[in-house]
């Protein structure tokens, strides 16, 4: 098997069971940055250089091959009008012959129309037939010309004849081009020094682009180091690039959400003590009294335990709730996902409920519109129900009613609790999931409660990949609506 691991500071790596170090460095964007950009240039450079030298080359051979073929043609019609392909003796030929052989450092045949050489400037094979591919083309009234870079001659042929009239012989001249070569490798080695010169200034142009492209990056951590530390601007301001700026504005909302969680954690350790000292407060009191009055009548004990006995169920009903909540908060709380009857779940709840509606005269409603079956956490399911029906029964009005809703599709199940209650204010309904809020502080004292139901409901709901929404008008009642798919699907990882 292999493995691959990097650790994480980046300077130990096993790869196919291989262990070496890599430099911390490497990791860095601007070292990146830097070598790429750097190889870039020296590859450009490299490449821009030869096609240079390539092209260079490539033109200096063909204004080679056009002067050849210049002075053959003059040379050929002299050779038409006069008798040196016959009888091979002319001085002021052969003396252009030999000046064209020694200027260009090469070798003149001159060929009858019998494939004879009646002329060699190097005199090897005067009187021999030769025929070649370039020979033949030549006596089909062709110009061919060829360079052999490897061998590094250029070969021209031109053939000697009269306007129209068939072809009566052919010049056929070889020229080394040492001399060219020679040119071109000066013309090298200077280029090389060009290019090493353009590669140093391109790597440190390539660093200090780097370095500015980087930049606002060390800002930005460096604000983030401060805001970490507690001092410092409260936001990014990086507008250097378009992707520094979304970062920037990312990481702000993050930040807003942050201070918003902070300050909710504050505010929630604050209620939770207040709630949880009221009560304690309550039965001092109250203990205290009993204690300085020894012979107090026993309606007077009956009363006295009666109010202790309300708020130890009220201190109780906080501390349940408060740990229900817990469980809910936990990412990796269990559900006790089944197959449920929720048709059969909110009529037993409302059953129980029943008495405390009938406390107000209140009438309690459920309207079923087909059965349901979905795959629950019954005891969390049970909480969110019991939580919002609870809540339209405590805060609606004298001879109110709560309807309650079941209906579902193919996907999910829909819970809809309505009443003719007190209703919340536009302002309030962002924050009424928030633990601890309550909308009427004074009527909420009154009915109990502690604050955390909505919020209950709402982290049973979510855990189920569902929804909660709220509608509500001051006066005239409010509307919860719970969607909930019917099968469960598990989170992965």
């Amino acid at each position: 098997m292999i493995r691959n691991t990097f650790t994480q500071s980046g300077e130990l790596a096993i790869i196919s069971g291989v262990k070496f170090f890599v430099p911390k460095f490497i990791k860095s964007l601007q070292v990146r940055v830097t070598v790429i950009l750097s190889v870039f240039v020296i590859l450009s450079s490299v490449i821009l250089m030869n096609a240079i030298l390539q092209s260079y080359d490539q033109r200096t051979v063909s204004v080679r091959t056009a002067e050849i073929q210049n002075q053959c043609t003059i040379l050929s019609n002299q050779l038409v009008n006069s008798d040196y392909l016959k009888t091979g003796v002319s001085d002021v030929i052969d003396t252009e012959l030999s000046q064209l052989s020694n200027i260009y450092n090469g070798r003149v045949l001159v060929i009858d129309d019998e494939f004879r050489i009646v002329e060699d400037t190097y005199d090897l094979e005067e009187g021999k037939t030769i025929i070649s591919e370039d020979v033949v083309k030549c006596f089909r009234g062709e110009k061919p010309a060829s360079y052999d870079r490897k061998s590094r001659y250029i070969e021209v042929a031109v053939p000697v004849k009269k306007g129209e009239e068939p072809v009566k012989g052919m010049i056929l001249v070889s020229v080394s081009t040492d001399s060219l070569r020679d040119n071109v490798e000066a013309l090298q080695s200077k280029a090389r020094i060009a290019t090493v010169a353009i590669s140093i200034i391109g790597i440190f142009l390539s660093a200090i682009i780097g370095m500015l492209l980087v930049r606002p990056l060390k800002r930005m951590s460096q604000s983030i180091e401060e805001m970490a530390g507690g001092y410092g601007d409260n936001y990014l301001h990086e507008n250097a690039y378009d992707e520094t700026e979304r970062i920037s504005n990312a990481f702000n909302k993050l930040w807003d959400r942050y201070k918003v969680l902070d300050a909710s954690r504050e505010e929630f350790v604050a209620n939770v003590s207040h709630e949880l000292k009221t009560p304690l407060t309550s039965m001092k009191v109250l203990a205290d009294s009993l204690l300085m009055q020894p012979d107090a009548p026993t309606e007077i004990y009956r009363e006295f335990m009666g109010d202790l006995s309300e708020e130890i169920e009220r201190e109780n009903k906080i501390i349940n709730d408060l740990l229900d909540l817990v469980k809910l908060d936990k990412k990796g709380a269990n559900l006790n996902i089944k197959s449920q009857d929720v048709n059969e779940l909110v009529e037993r709840i409302l059953k129980r409920l029943q008495p405390l509606a009938a406390k107000s005269n209140i009438e309690l409603v459920f309207e079923s519109f087909r059965p349901v079956t979905a795959e629950i956490d019954e005891v969390k399911i049970a909480l969110v129900i019991t939580n919002l029906v609870e809540n339209a029964i405590k805060y609606n009005k004298e001879n109110g009613w709560v309807h309650v809703s079941l209906n579902a599709d193919h996907k999910y199940f829909y819970l809809k609790v309505a009443d003719s209650g007190i209703g919340i204010p536009k302002e309030d309904t962002d924050h009424i999931f928030e633990r601890f809020f309550r909308v009427d502080k004074s009527h909420s004292r009154e009915i109990g409660g502690t604050g955390l139901g909505l919020s209950i409901a709402r982290n049973a709901v979510v855990m189920h990949r569902g929804a909660i929404k709220v509608y509500s008008e001051p006066g005239e009642g409010t509307t919860f609506t719970v969607r909930i798919p019917l099968t469960y699907i598990k989170r992965e990882g």
